[in-house]
């Protein structure tokens, strides 16, 4: 009974460990979205500002309670547009500051001709100059800001109770008296200021650098194991040594899949004899799964019934000296034997050689993906396919075309500016559905390639994608594509996934598809 009792319960917490990391990767995707961070963004510093002004308002008795409205508006504009005209910290301050000063000028002008305001009510001459001197004084001075308007008014209503003038004693000791207006203008500075400062810092550290806490792939997927399946292996394991060379820790496993079990051993044999010549690097191993050496020379990949053992190792070793080489990353050597299950015995490789991302040679059947790749993107492994044009093993020129935000499209984005370096060029495109908004569209683009430091272009077109594709394909060398994975059946029945679509573009395209992160 206790034995029972202890299996349920650690079934129960094993289930709610793996509930809180599917939910922890949920919240980590949700926060890939720039939107999403913004308006998180919103809702904890907007408040947290205006109790701080609050605070003070209190403490010191000289910040009116009247300027929180135009303060609350102008510090949610910052932040909920933090890449427009209107979030500069300097046009915040002193569009703000213009008001005020702008509404005091104005108080002052109908109060010596004896019209301005009188108990509740304010000379509707006064409010109409204050709006008109605020709007030329701010455009004049590039500072427009809405809610300086707001702090225009409201100082024509900082006397209604008859508010004494307010003494304030100088760090020199003497005492100044300011009038309610003069306070009023002066604490609308100070703040402002003290806003501007607190975005400024919140848009360098976090926003700015929100790639590097909040997007994973451009933290991961620089371990790469490559399926030397096809003959276009070797321009996929090229693209995979590109990618993992961006990290310092990268490297890449070229794995060979034997159907027997004899050819296996006799290439793990001669791997470790050119092991322990060579003295590599060694990681331990799944059972049926050999790590391997370089060798010094170049070649291709590949296994006919003709072909010796000592031949077919050569060149696989050769192929991964050819990438060390050029690519300058380390690069091993695995055989497997495949028992019938293969994608299976791929994930198994890669998890064993520590892996974080699988690229595969594109793979057809009856004219869609093969069953094998199928199966990869069905693992718990990030996956990138990729099918070759014309032998090519350099990409400048990359399309990343972006269905909506979120982790997928960051992955193809990190991994284009991975291929193209700094010398490239990189156009993320989007298509826009029939009734969408083109200004939306634009405004996605722009968060997605913001946080990214890169040759980076963005292009939104009025084209079905089929047709954008065809037309613009051929201008550039390499095009990602999401696996859209997360659609349902039914949706995958009635419109197929665009890459099931395109067969005859001319230029290598890689599907990517990312995976849940334990």
């Amino acid at each position: 009974m206790r034995d029972r009792l202890r299996e349920r319960y650690l079934s129960a917490m094993a289930r709610l460990r793996r509930f809180e990391r599917r939910e922890s990767y949920q919240l980590k995707r949700w926060l890939e979205n720039t939107r999403n961070v913004v308006h998180l963004s919103i809702l904890v510093f907007v408040p947290l500002l205006i109790a701080l002004v609050t605070w003070l308002s209190n403490a010191v008795g000289i910040l009116p309670y009247l300027l929180f409205p135009p303060l609350a508006s102008g510090t949610y504009t910052l932040f909920a547009e933090p890449e427009s005209e209107y979030a500069s910290p300097g046009r915040f301050i002193g569009g703000l500051t213009a008001g005020a000063l702008c509404g005091w000028i104005a108080y002052e002008l109908w109060a010596t001709t004896g019209t301005g305001a009188t108990g509740l009510t304010v000379s509707p001459a006064a409010a109409a100059f204050s709006v008109l001197l605020t709007g030329l004084v701010t455009w004049l001075a590039d500072v427009e800001e809405a809610s300086a308007y707001s702090s225009a008014l409201l100082v024509h209503i900082i006397d209604v109770g008859n508010v004494s003038a307010i003494p304030i004693v100088l760090l020199s000791g003497v005492t100044v008296s300011l009038t309610p207006q003069l306070a009023y203008v002066v604490s609308v500075f100070c703040s402002s200021t003290l806003v501007a400062a607190a975005f400024v810092v919140w848009h360098r550290e976090f926003y700015e650098q929100r790639a590097q806490f909040l997007y994973e792939s451009t933290k991961g997927d620089d371990h790469v194991l490559v399926p030397m399946r096809t003959e276009s292996a070797d321009r996929t394991a090229m693209l995979a040594a590109k990618l993992a060379s961006a990290h310092d820790a990268g490297k890449v496993v070229l794995l060979d899949i034997v159907d027997d079990e004899a050819v296996a051993a006799a290439k793990r044999d001669r791997l470790d004899r050119d092991a322990a010549t060579l003295a590599p690097n060694t990681t331990d191993s799944a059972p049926g799964v050999a790590t391997g050496s370089v060798s010094p020379e170049g070649g291709a990949v590949s296994e006919t019934p003709d072909e010796t053992v000592e031949t077919a190792v050569n060149r696989l070793e050769s192929r991964a000296a050819d990438i060390e080489t050029r690519v300058g990353v380390p690069c091993e050597v695995v055989v497997a034997v495949d028992t019938g299950a293969t994608a299976s015995l791929v994930h198994r490789a890669a998890t064993e050689a520590n892996c974080d991302l699988i690229a595969t040679p594109y793979e057809e059947r009856y004219g869609g993906l093969s069953p094998f790749v199928r199966s990869l993107f069905r693992g718990d492994i990030d996956v990138l396919v990729h099918r070759s044009r014309n032998d090519r093993t350099e990409w400048r020129r990359v399309m990343v075309p972006v269905r909506r935000a979120g982790d997928v499209a960051h992955a193809m984005i990190d991994f284009a500016i991975r291929l193209t370096g700094r010398t490239g060029q990189i156009s993320v495109c989007n298509c826009v559905e029939q009734g969408r908004s083109l200004r939306r569209a634009q405004s996605m683009l722009s968060d997605l390639v913001e946080p990214f430091d890169g040759p980076l272009e963005t292009l939104v077109s009025r084209s079905a994608i089929d047709e954008f594709l065809d037309d613009h394909a051929a201008e550039h060398d390499l095009v990602f594509m999401g696996a859209s994975m997360d659609r349902s059946a039914a949706s995958r029945l009635v419109s197929p996934p665009t890459f099931e679509r395109i067969q005859d573009l001319d230029c290598d395209v890689a599907i990517v598809d990312r995976k849940f992160r334990q």
